[in-house]
């Protein structure tokens, strides 16, 4: 099973590094300001764009991503279809994992595609610092992982972003063959003033 399991990423990740733009990812990892609010007058919502990278982590000796529930037999191993991933993944300003971390994303995601890789997602988003310390955002939907850029709804939220909604565009920075990804996302919420 194991050697399934490796197969899939090596694949995967394969795919993945052909298909991220190189130009696009060294660019995004000069970005330093990780959120900001975009409007300061005073229609019903507050919109905030939220930039952060999530660090997928199998491996080493602090895992942050787990696999719970192995591939449906029978079924393609290149979709790993049935297979479900718990993941307590932490979020930080830069691509570089040593740069200053701004929160986690916790929850699951699941390989929900028979026939393609699709991923279903469903995660918080608490956030650590600044004027976003203790609020969170939750995103729920499919992510074609292996698409260069995907986009996911942002479904709702707690403390700022109470009734949040919006999308987040995403994009794979950095994938290797044993499952560690690295992942921008660029966040754009609309949430009622408080």
């Amino acid at each position: 099973m194991a050697s399934h399991h490796h197969r899939f990423y090596s694949l995967l990740l394969t795919v993945i590094s052909l298909t991220t733009s190189r130009s696009w990812a060294q660019a995004s990892a000069r970005s330093v300001n990780w959120a900001k609010r975009l409007d300061s007058g005073s229609g019903p919502d507050t919109i905030t764009n939220i930039q952060f990278y999530f660090h997928d982590i199998f491996t080493g000796n602090h895992p942050t991503a787990t696999r719970v529930v192995h591939p449906v037999p029978g079924f393609s191993h290149t979709t790993f279809f049935g297979a479900v991933v718990m993941a307590d993944d932490p979020l930080t300003e830069s691509a570089d994992p040593s740069s200053k971390v701004v929160g986690r994303a916790q929850g699951m995601y699941a390989a929900a595609g028979r026939s393609e890789v699709s991923l279903l997602m469903s995660m918080s988003y608490g956030f650590t610092d600044g004027d976003y310390d203790g609020s969170s955002l939750s995103i729920v939907g499919r992510n074609r992982a292996l698409d260069p850029t995907r986009e996911l709804p942002v479904l709702g939220g707690t403390g700022v972003f109470r009734m949040a909604r919006g999308y987040a565009v995403i994009n794979t920075v950095t994938a290797n063959a044993r499952g560690d990804a690295v992942v921008h996302y660029n966040v754009t919420v609309y949430a009622p003033r408080l």
